[in-house]
């Protein structure tokens, strides 16, 4: 989780593994977009002697739709290139590492940044664009659609090293971390390397049987209550993160100013793609060729972890948001709905009770989950929140997985880490932050904490009540979550220093 080995074939292959896509306004730079995607998931910080770093042989992509068409206006890639300075050492650095420039640094990662703009005139025939190429999995247009307009923004930027420890990496930040943050000529901030994981789960609850500790006492097999288990805390990630004026990203090049424009609403999302062909010799010399072939992407948190099935994981991995009414069952009737209740039957000393009784009901219903599907699907459309009303994040009636940004939205000067369910309207499923509580937010909303709010049949929201446990549908992990160091940073890239080799606690 989010999307940490998500799907049986990208388990696989970390480098291309699309962890989790965050997008925010910047909370320090106001007319800017932050976007935050990040890959080489569940790292433990002593690496050596080979440490992380991306995958030289993968294209990364960020996707912007400023639309509503659930096709990709603007793409930023990211390709990666390593090196050697030293051909004769077993060793990642030969002695201390005091610079991005420092001798003793032997195995190195340097990257290009490239932005492609849809249906700007290109002086004729437009040339084959560099990404993704091919129809989309689930059927309909060729993909990508008039992405012909490519510049490259950077070349030869510099990844720093990993986080090895006091002796190989002194002031780790200071010499390395915040150097390797890049302002380019076009006026994106851009960085790329590792970083602490900024995302946290209990992962040893939730995949044994849907084991919530807070409500553990009333778990079908049921057990004493305790506190929950932060998974990623002492873990490291590589991030991709840009930092783009909003003028550069809205598709008339303003800054928009109301919440209810459509203007102001901006789909996001990640992917990863590999080579179609690779080719191994006798010698195990490998070679590749042939079109970008998409094995990752990631647009809403848990989307391909919890709502599609198993079998299909690989397929959606493969697919674009524009085909994905294909899963619009799922989310209308996803299965952990159905499954909260039968995992969860309650217990009071020896005589049973329900805990999820109008989640029991609202099930055999068989009505759709309207809620779910503007959250993941469509957006939030004006008017359905009644404590915000203003609030919208609504991007037509294309069915599409996409993190929906409204940039008209300021951030919060106090922002709860439940977002839109704590009446954030800064948070998610605006965009989302780097310490929004993504799974107590799903989870609840899959257990009905949205229904009322957003089915168009709800009449009004007293038509359904959520259950009373619905608030303890949480991981019980402290929001923000603790870590053995500063896991998030007040100003860009904002996901913390990586955990070093040396110091860092079996935690």
């Amino acid at each position: 989780m989010s999307s940490h080995r998500e799907a049986p074939e990208i388990a696989k292959d970390p480098v291309a593994d699309n962890a989790d896509v965050y997008a925010f306004v910047s909370p320090d730079a106001p007319d800017t977009v932050t976007i935050v995607s990040n890959f080489v998931p569940l790292q433990g910080p002593a690496g050596g002697p080979n440490f992380y770093e991306f995958g030289d042989d993968v294209l990364y992509s960020i996707y912007i739709d400023n639309d509503g068409d659930a096709q990709p206006e603007i793409e930023y890639q990211f390709q990666f290139s390593s090196s050697l300075r030293y051909d004769t050492t077993f060793l990642y650095n030969i002695g201390p590492i005091g610079s991005l420039t420092d001798p003793n640094w032997n195995a190195r990662q340097t990257y290009s940044v490239t932005r492609i703009d849809a249906g700007l005139p290109h002086g004729g025939q437009p040339p084959s664009p560099p990404g993704p190429a091919g129809p989309p999995a689930q059927g309909g247009p060729a993909w990508p659609l008039g992405l012909n307009h490519a510049r490259v923004l950077g070349t030869s930027l510099p990844c720093p090293p990993c986080n090895i420890g006091p002796r190989s990496t002194p002031n780790y930040e200071a010499n390395l971390g915040s150097q390797a943050v890049q302002v380019l000529a076009s006026g994106e901030k851009v960085f790329c390397g590792q970083r602490s994981d900024p995302f946290y789960v209990d992962l040893g609850s939730i995949f044994d049987l849907g084991d919530l500790r807070p409500l553990q006492p009333y778990h079908l097999i049921p057990s004493a209550a305790s506190a929950g288990v932060d998974a990623t805390k002492a873990l490291n990630i590589h991030t991709i993160a840009i930092q783009v004026p909003i003028t550069m990203l809205t598709r008339d090049g303003s800054k928009p100013t109301s919440i209810s424009s459509p203007t102001a609403v901006l789909g996001i999302w990640s992917a990863a793609s590999r080579r179609m062909v690779r080719v191994i010799n006798a010698k195990n010399d490998t070679a590749e060729s042939g079109p970008w072939v998409q094995v990752s992407r990631l647009g809403n948190p848990l989307f391909n972890e919890v709502i599609v099935p198993i079998a299909q994981k690989d397929e959606w991995n493969r697919g674009y948001p524009v085909g994905d009414s294909e899963y619009l069952p799922n989310v209308q009737h996803p299965e952990l709905a159905g499954l909260l209740p039968v995992l969860y039957p309650g217990h009071s000393g020896v005589a049973p009770f329900p805990v999820f009784p109008n989640l029991t009901t609202l099930n055999a219903s068989k009505a759709p989950r309207a809620d779910l599907v503007a959250i993941l699907l469509t957006g939030i459309p004006s008017g359905v929140i009644t404590q915000a009303p203003t609030f919208q994040n609504f991007t037509g009636a294309t069915y599409a997985d996409m993190l929906r940004l409204n940039v008209a939205i300021p951030p919060s000067a106090t922002p709860s880490p439940l977002g839109l369910l704590g009446l954030d309207i800064s948070g998610y499923p605006n965009g989302r932050r780097l310490a929004d509580d993504i799974v107590a937010i799903e989870l609840q909303a899959i257990a009905g904490a949205t229904y009322p709010y957003v089915d168009p049949n709800r009449g009004t929201p007293a038509a359904f009540h959520p259950d009373a446990a619905v608030p303890d549908v949480s991981q019980g992990i402290p929001t923000p979550p603790t870590g053995p160091g500063d896991r998030y940073m007040p100003a860009f890239p904002y996901v913390g220093s990586p955990y070093d080799g040396y110091d860092t606690p079996d935690v």
